[in-house]
């Protein structure tokens, strides 16, 4: 009882400790948006400066990569009232091998389940007569993004580690991949698994601000006023908004919690 009761007692949170840890976040925070490397917090710019308003109309597919398992879906939008219509979705899991293989193992894997997920597509989603599909990748590790659709591998997290694919950019790995299956399909948007459930969030409720996301790792992103990001140096979005991805998982702070069985 003695051993549980001082465990108790290291771990534990009283709200003076809590703020303690908020503020040096914050610190943290500050220090991230000033500067690439600046701070524990990466405060990595999405290029995500509008998110959905409810009103969007037509077939979209989306793949999600963050694991040892990845996803990939179809959803029919219906626009203002419509909503969500119709949408489908494939569980696939990734066989060790290939979590520490090539790149071109890796990606010609995903891109053949995806493949054969378009194949079935059934006459319930329906896609406007010459218009190309489009795809969105949650791509759930850390990544320096250099546009909406474009981001270099900063490292692998989570078990996988596939050396070739660090510093590429992984949708054009993904999209080279695409066309040796001759899947006819553009990678519109490259997110973080946090910015994906910001956007989901906001579809259904203007005022979400902001995602957390506790699964085998954590992460926070939320959505930032542009002029109050010294490290970026492009035309302000006409939204005035940025999202940033914080890549919390990283934080550390004196102020958190740790027992001998942490060190």
């Amino acid at each position: 009882m003695a051993i549980l009761k001082e465990f108790e007692e290291k771990c534990g949170t009283p709200i003076a400790k809590l703020k303690q840890v908020a503020d040096a976040m914050t610190v943290e925070m500050h220090a991230g948006l000033a500067s690439e490397g600046g701070s524990k917090l990466k405060m990595l710019i999405s290029y995500v400066d509008n998110l959905p308003t409810g009103d969007e109309k037509g077939l979209f597919y989306a793949l999600d990569l963050g694991g040892t398992n990845f996803r990939v879906l179809r959803v029919q939008l219906g626009g203002k009232d419509g909503g969500i219509v119709n949408q489908e979705f494939a569980e696939v899991s990734i066989p060790p091998h290939l979590m520490v293989g090539t790149s071109d193992a890796l990606f010609d894997y995903i891109a053949t389940a995806l493949a054969k997920f378009v194949a079935e597509e059934g006459q319930n989603f329906h896609l406007p007569p010459g218009r190309q599909r489009e795809l969105g990748f949650t791509f759930s590790f850390p990544v320096m993004q250099t546009a909406i659709n474009s981001g270099t591998l900063i490292r692998w997290t989570k078990g996988f580690s596939i050396n070739d694919a660090v510093g590429q950019d992984v949708v054009a790995e993904l999209a080279r991949a695409m066309e040796r299956q001759n899947l006819d399909m553009r990678v519109s948007a490259l997110v973080n698994d946090t910015i994906g459930t910001l956007a989901g969030g906001r579809y259904s409720n203007k005022d979400v601000a902001i995602a957390v996301i506790l699964g085998t790792g954590t992460n926070a992103a939320y959505v930032e006023r542009a002029q109050a990001i010294p490290k970026w140096h492009g035309p302000l979005p006409k939204t005035g908004e940025m999202v940033i991805n914080m890549e919390w998982g990283n934080f550390r702070s004196s102020h958190l919690p740790l027992t001998e069985y942490d060190h």
